[in-house]
């Protein structure tokens, strides 16, 4: 027994020097996304997880771990709000990627928290790329909802999600009118129908496993959505499809929606914005892959901002398992084309927090947030601009993934053998 509350005295004394580490980040151009604006040769301490001070001039606290920004930038991590990190490891090998289910009986009910592995290596060379935080998506199934999203660190920890169940994702575009029937008329009739059912859970199933549209287990899952308790999240492109969005929230009051994709958004900025509806979309989309996006610009973005649409900017072009690392370079190719910085950076930091509701703590620097801190050789929506280091949590995290090894076991070899033998 003694030597158990040896161990557990031992332990706690480990957590608590841990919690208790200090940082303080000096000499930067800090970008703190709240009122102070950017703080010239501005300091950020964090203590036990979360930002103690920030300001231009904050007293180092005695015996804190020292990171000299060196006149770089530092700001907020970004904050990637639509993701598939750590459920696919090879899109095209089945065994790796836990991001749909089309083969089983159930779909909303479905979490990708129970898919999430925080060991994927696509995680840490994200997370060196100055993303510290993620939600990640589910991909439909054999109907029109692909299930739960939920929220997570790129810390690669056990405990990365810090959040489950945080929003329900459906399909209502081109591919979403295929799974329902052929048509986004039984898209639509489908989505009633599963509104149906949940908003009349439990009397609906007293006699019944099945409803008009969903199961028993579905059904209930879908019952915070309709009541307003967790967004819906909409993955539609066509300015028409955003309309019957629109027409379809306000509706079905208290629901709360959230489009995903808004290639033709832009068509539609005013109603959106009139409605208080955000987007989630790609700012260098300039292609019509489908006849849905037939209307995708380069001057997209620009145009929702400028109609006070809530925008947060997502990778869907360079595909979400393992590229949400270049976020930032999709916002600087927004600010090329008409987005202020500002606006830009928000957009990979501290819009995606609010769009889910942890705004509070997650998108900014200031006192009592959490200690997600980026450090940047320069300009982070400049291209060829890198972080030096990524706080998450409080905790600095290790620079290295699989590319930075096989790069530094490769780059220096000198091959000896025979010419003959050499490829």
């Amino acid at each position: 027994m003694k030597r158990l509350l040896s161990a557990l005295a031992v332990t706690a004394l480990t957590a608590t020097s841990a919690l208790a580490q200090t940082y303080a980040v000096t000499n930067g151009r800090v970008v703190t996304n709240t009122d102070a604006g950017i703080i010239e040769g501005g300091t950020v301490v964090i203590r036990d997880g979360d930002i103690l001070a920030i300001g231009a001039n904050v007293t180092v606290p005695a015996g804190a771990t020292v990171i000299d920004a060196d006149g770089g930038w530092v700001t907020p991590g970004i904050f990637a709000p639509y993701t598939q990190l750590g459920l696919i490891e090879v899109a095209l090998e089945s065994s790796t990627n836990d991001a749909g289910a089309g083969d089983s009986e159930y779909s909303v009910a479905l979490d990708v928290a129970d898919s999430f592995n925080p060991a994927g290596t696509h995680i840490p060379s994200t997370r060196i790329e100055g993303v510290t935080r993620a939600a990640l998506y589910p991909s439909t199934g054999f109907n029109l909802f692909g299930g739960h999203g939920a929220l997570v660190s790129m810390s690669g920890a056990a405990d990365s999600l810090f959040e489950t169940g945080s929003f329900v994702y459906a399909d209502l575009s081109q591919s979403g009118a295929g799974t329902a029937g052929g048509s986004r008329s039984a898209a639509w009739t489908f989505l009633e129908a599963a509104f149906g059912d949940a908003a009349g859970f439990m009397g609906r199933f007293s006699a019944h496993h099945h409803g008009d549209a969903l199961d028993r287990y579905d059904a209930a899952a879908l019952v915070p959505v309709v009541r307003g308790q967790l967004p819906l999240v909409i993955n539609v492109d066509r300015a028409a499809d955003i309309r019957r969005a629109i027409r379809f929230r306000n509706e079905h009051p208290p629901v709360r929606m959230i489009i995903q994709g808004g290639a033709e958004a832009w068509m539609v900025a005013d109603e959106l914005a009139a409605a208080g509806i955000p987007v989630l979309m790609d700012p260098i989309r300039n292609l019509p892959g489908s006849f849905d996006s037939l209307g995708s610009t380069l001057a997209a973005a620009s145009r929702l901002h400028d109609a006070g649409v809530t925008v947060a900017y997502t990778t869907e072009t360079a595909d979400g398992y393992f590229n949400a690392r270049l976020l930032a370079q999709h916002a600087g190719n927004a600010v090329a084309h008409g987005v202020s910085w500002d606006d830009a950076f928000a957009a990979i930091t501290l819009v995606p927090a609010q769009i889910y509701g942890v705004d509070t703590r997650y998108g900014a620097l200031a006192s009592g947030y959490a200690g997600d801190v980026v450090v940047w050789d320069g300009d982070p929506l400049e291209v060829m601009s890198a972080p030096t280091h990524v706080l998450i949590d409080g905790q600095e995290t290790d620079m290295e993934s699989r590319q930075t090894m096989l790069r530094d076991r490769y780059m220096d070899i000198t091959d000896e053998t025979p010419f003959a033998y050499r490829r």
